[in-house]
């Protein structure tokens, strides 16, 4: 017979579920697994396996998170100091995979044709989505029609602004690597860099980075630069590989400061010049095409009704239904002005590393786990080991 307890006596017991929890967490194991049915084809057996969720954030799963940052270990410190060219070619089409392609050549000129003549398609097209489904089952890489358009998307000029420098664009060079140096002893380097990027300054802060004066301090500067930095940092990734002429690599982490403005912590593999950081900085640059927002036009009581037949707003005075998100958009001509454009600031940190080198482990596994006051430990190049003479050699070459 179960002995009566207490309501309060039933609350301290343990939770099923928070029981399980723990119980993974401490065994090193995935507490939100993912439930997927395999069939077998042959037999038509049919079983259910729990897959790691495969998150990256410690908050929603310790174990994945663990597990990914190992991995990001790993390939940072294989990768970022290459000296080899990881290319690998790809391999021919097996039967299966070159007869899936035939068919799906041929799915394709009669679909083409039957459009041509004006005659129903959604039978092909459907074959033909089943055997791109197969392809990549197959194990295929890439689109079999490389031609075949998506949705439309909404162009912008592409000229760049009055107030940026232009680049220099060089041919691109099949290579990953960076540039070998020769020291005078003729020992030869081919070092790597570690680089941080920040943003522009918004206005003077205290040391708990709250703003000193809250009045001129850019809040909404701030607040549209940290929602489009990442757009930004790739930008400057597309400069920087054009400006150089190779497809540069890199192992990137980004991280607020104590402003909480964004800056982005670069494991590049190879060396850039700090002119050439500079030049590339300076004309790098995001320009965001959003309606203009300087006007309110609906506030306090006076706000758009939702209109459910049409799915739209509706304007509470003159019951004129309201464009929408895209149809704002599409509504910028040729000479409105960007909403916003984002930009880095001017100071930047670059430090030449060398692979197997002190600078090297005290920023590696990760980027993201290097704290300010260690990568400003770092040596520069005005300070050099003594009884190294190839240091200093580096260093002129690669900063």
């Amino acid at each position: 017979m179960t002995e009566r307890t207490t309501r309060a006596q039933r609350m301290t017991a343990p939770l099923a579920t928070s029981a399980v929890k723990i119980l993974a967490e401490s065994s090193g194991g995935c507490i939100r697994p993912v439930q997927l049915r395999r069939t077998d084809l042959d037999t038509g057996q049919v079983e259910q396996v729990m897959v790691p969720c495969g998150a990256t954030l410690a908050g929603k799963c310790p174990a994945c998170a663990e597990r990914a940052r190992s991995l990001r270990a790993a390939q940072c410190g294989e990768g970022w100091h290459l000296e080899d060219e990881p290319i690998h070619q790809p391999d021919p089409p097996d039967d299966w995979q070159a007869w899936l392609l035939e068919q799906r050549a041929d799915a394709q000129k009669l679909r083409d044709h039957a459009a041509t003549a004006g005659q129903d398609t959604d039978d092909l097209e459907q074959l033909i989505g089943e055997l791109d489904a197969e392809l990549v089952r197959a194990g295929v890489r890439g689109k079999p029609d490389p031609g075949k358009k998506g949705a439309a998307r909404r162009h912008r000029s592409t000229r760049r602004r009055q107030d940026a420098p232009d680049l220099p664009r060089r041919k691109i060079s099949p290579r990953t690597t960076g540039k070998v140096y020769t020291a005078p002893d003729g020992k030869t380097y081919r070092p790597s860099m570690f680089l941080t990027l920040t943003c522009v300054s918004y206005g003077k802060v205290r040391d708990d980075g709250t703003p000193a004066d809250p009045g001129s301090y850019d809040y909404q500067r701030a607040a549209r630069d940290a929602l489009h930095f990442a757009a930004l940092f790739d930008r400057f990734i597309q400069n920087l590989r054009r400006f150089l002429g190779y497809d540069l690599q890199y192992f990137a982490s980004v991280e607020p400061q104590r402003r909480l403005a964004p800056h982005v912590h670069i494991a590049v593999r190879g060396t850039v010049s700090r002119a050439e950081l500079r030049q590339v900085l300076a004309a790098t640059y995001h320009q965001v095409w959003w309606p203009a927002t300087d006007q309110v036009k609906f506030d306090g009581d006076r706000l758009p009704v939702w209109h459910e037949a049409s799915g739209s707003y509706l304007d509470p005075a003159t019951g004129e239904v309201l464009p929408t998100w895209d149809q704002a958009l599409d509504a910028i001509g040729a000479g409105d002005d960007p909403l916003h454009v984002a930009r880095f600031g001017p100071k930047f940190d670059a430090q030449g590393v060398l692979a197997g080198s002190k600078d090297s482990g005290r920023v590696h596994p990760l980027p993201d786990q290097v704290p300010d006051q260690a990568r400003r430990r770092l040596p520069s190049s005005r300070h050099r080991r003594p009884g190294r003479p190839h240091r200093k050699a580096h260093r002129r070459a690669a900063i």
